[in-house]
């Protein structure tokens, strides 16, 4: 079912997440936890319109020491903004 009842033609053409993450996108990075990055891909399918990239990568957190963490960006700082105020994965961090 089509939830936004338009078709977005950067899916059709299969454009619209990116497999590496290019310089210019806005990001963000979370913890890693469970199969979160599945759910977060899914969210933002579902809810924002632009291109995006999601994947894994390594930081260092407060203590220096590396972990794993989600790296999420967009091409629209906009859609960053209400990613991060609206999906509800990220209430749990």
């Amino acid at each position: 079912m089509i939830k936004n009842k338009k078709i977005n033609p950067l899916n059709v053409f299969g454009i619209r997440r990116f497999k590496v993450p290019p310089a210019h996108f806005e990001y963000i990075s979370i913890p890693l936890k469970y199969n979160l990055e599945d759910s977060i891909i899914k969210w933002i399918e579902d809810n924002l319109r632009g291109r995006f990239f999601v994947g894994k990568s390594l930081e260092l957190d407060k203590e220096k020491h590396i972990i794993t963490a989600v790296k999420i960006g967009f091409e629209d700082h906009k859609e960053l903004s209400y990613f991060n105020l609206a999906c509800p994965h990220l209430k749990y961090m």
